[in-house]
């Protein structure tokens, strides 16, 4: 027990005194706004090159999206922004390169949106069974890899699946909700095939990029239960991996302070692993918005400019009382609607108006995290 004690004490110095902090946004949309010549403008309203104004306000890395075969997403799935194949990829990183920012890159094992109701099977790869789609996550994540480093471009960070609490590659690798478990064998079985094609891609990640940090993203940060069950799952089955990556929204995970509570329970239970809030926004709008009512989603926090500015400042706050914590990256942070149709519709999670392409004051609240 004493032995227990001291690791935990030794690593959580560790991460006080060494940790980098990480800040940032899942970017991967911003050259199809720069190809319709859409502008983005500070506080102030000037015109501003998105990401080395974004590196002078203190960010440190981007987030960036993979498909597999993004050509094969259904016609609403592109309307949404699902388009980043490896050209689209390569690109964007190089443009965050030159402006001096490191990459995240995430694997979605799917030709579109992999999140927590849907990880479908890339089109290619249907019909093969387990043991095969190990062998092509291993395959797909080690051909990227290869292709980047040509490319001159090494991520320091890769997301092996994306918000795969439930699973990734269905139905074969499907993990189920509490409410609708199959029997415990049937069950550990599923475990051990998703952790099967987790160890594949970081097999892949650590031949290819053996200095990249690898993450292994999940979206269930309210629920304590089930992310504690969740990676220590993976740790009885030896998955590799460095670091804890959480989704967290306030509309459908819970309070900042009940985040908090899980967050120091992730410290105590795991001491090895930082953790990044690697998903994270809040709306100032519901305007033109096909998946939210008007006022839906305001439990916590007003849906307006100032809604979304008093959360990421919580936020912020919140997440500087954890040592574990590495990490905080928004996502779609570019949304910016101002002369061009990339979307078919608005999301308004952004952090630049979709009428007038300024800067939102939650920007300035988020970058307080460095």
């Amino acid at each position: 027990m004493r032995g227990l004690f001291v690791t935990v004490i030794f690593c959580c110095l560790w991460l006080t005194g060494n940790a980098q902090r990480y800040l940032g946004g899942d970017v991967s949309l911003l050259p199809s706004y720069e190809e319709q010549g859409t502008i983005y403008k500070d506080y102030y309203g000037r015109q501003v090159s998105l990401l080395p104004w974004l590196k002078k306000q203190g960010w440190n890395m981007i987030r960036v999206r993979l498909f597999v075969n993004p050509e094969n997403a259904p016609e609403q799935h592109k309307g949404e922004g699902v388009c980043q194949d490896l050209k689209y990829v390569t690109r964007l990183c190089r443009q965050a390169k030159k402006a001096g920012l490191q990459v995240m890159l995430d694997f979605h094992y799917s030709d579109t949106w992999a999140d927590p109701g849907k990880q479908f099977t890339p089109k290619a790869w249907e019909k093969t069974d387990a043991r095969q789609l190990a062998d092509s996550v291993y395959a797909h994540t080690k051909a990227s890899l290869m292709a980047l480093k040509r490319a001159g471009i090494t991520p320091e960070m890769i997301q092996v699946g994306n918000e795969i609490t439930n699973g990734m590659l269905w139905p074969t690798g499907q993990l189920y909700p509490k409410d609708a478990s199959p029997d415990e064998k049937s069950m550990s079985k599923r475990w051990d095939t998703l952790c099967d094609f987790l160890k594949a891609g970081a097999k892949a990640c650590r031949e290819i990029c053996p200095k990249s940090q690898i993450i292994i993203h999940t979206e269930k940060a309210g629920d304590w239960d089930v992310t504690r069950n969740y990676y220590q799952q993976l740790r009885r089955r030896h998955v590799d991996y460095d670091i804890i990556g959480l989704s967290y929204y306030p509309m459908w995970h819970k309070s900042i302070p009940n985040l908090g509570k899980n967050l120091e329970r992730l410290a105590w239970l795991f001491p090895e692993k930082p953790v990044m809030i690697v998903e994270t926004a809040a709306y100032y709008s519901h305007e033109n918005d096909r998946w939210a009512t008007p006022e839906q989603y305001s439990e916590y926090y007003p849906i307006s400019i100032e809604g979304q500015t008093q959360f990421t400042s919580e936020l912020v706050t919140e997440l500087k009382r954890h040592h574990n914590v590495i990490g905080l990256f928004w996502w779609y942070p570019e949304e910016n609607a101002v002369g061009n149709n990339v979307t078919d519709c608005w999301v308004n999670r952004g952090l630049f108006d979709n009428h007038t392409g300024k800067a939102l004051p939650a920007l300035r609240e988020f970058n307080k995290y460095r």
